[in-house]
């Protein structure tokens, strides 16, 4: 059992491949902007009103509205139709390739980023983490700045588990900047078609998150046994 006991790191790892892999699919193949939170989306909505481009605002606006639907999908759906959204999620990752990979290159460049808007919301709010630290797989800031700290925190104590934390967040910012140079090379040989390459990764994940729940059921039915026993 020993052997599985790193399953819930590397289902975070795998979904940390997805989200590299969208964001710098993002920057490669529309105008090198980042779909993956709403920073810029609410940043260029806010200038586009100040200027009065009507038209761009709508459509920041629908980006807007894509991440914060997302995102409640992932309460209600469980809440009210039971579905469980650690394995849905890659579903809707891979299902989103599929969408981006019929969107024309010439397509307006905020509304082509429509489906990673939305896949990325619904992943960062089905997982927050693994191995008790609470991290992204969408993006880096805050892998980057628990990372530095936990280095600092290593280097004035020495205390191993600030080294476990630290080997954590480097492993996260690792497999996601892994998944941006997959896109990297899809997108070189394959163009916007090159989301199709994303799949792999998602299923991947699907994989992982599978893996993870047999072995939790694993661990529970153990446990059963011994407080029977």
């Amino acid at each position: 059992m020993s052997k599985n006991e790193n399953i819930d790191l590397y289902r975070h790892l795998s979904f940390a491949a997805v989200g590299g892999f969208f964001g710098a699919y993002a920057i490669l193949c529309r105008c090198g902007i980042l779909a993956s939170a709403q920073t810029m989306n609410l940043l260029e909505l806010t200038i586009n009103a100040l200027q009065g481009d009507a038209a761009a605002v709508l459509l920041h606006i629908g980006a807007l509205v894509l991440y914060v639907g997302g995102t409640m999908l992932t309460v209600l759906l469980p809440h009210y139709f039971g579905v469980d959204m650690r394995r849905a999620a890659p579903v809707i990752d891979a299902l989103m390739c599929v969408v981006l990979c019929f969107i024309p290159a010439d397509a307006n460049v905020i509304l082509s980023l429509y489906p990673i808007f939305f896949a990325m919301s619904v992943q960062w709010s089905s997982f927050s983490g693994a191995r008790g630290f609470v991290s992204s797989t969408i993006f880096s800031t805050n892998n980057t700045k628990q990372a530095s700290l936990a280095f600092a925190q290593y280097i004035t104590d020495g205390d191993r588990l600030h080294f476990k934390k630290l080997r954590f967040y480097v492993f996260t910012l690792l497999a996601f900047h892994l998944g941006a140079a997959i896109a990297f090379f899809a997108v070189k040989l394959m163009g916007t078609q090159g989301a199709w390459v994303n799949i792999i990764l998602a299923a991947t994940a699907y994989s992982m998150v599978v893996c993870e729940d047999k072995y939790l059921s694993l661990i529970q039915d153990e446990d059963e046994e011994e407080e029977i026993a």
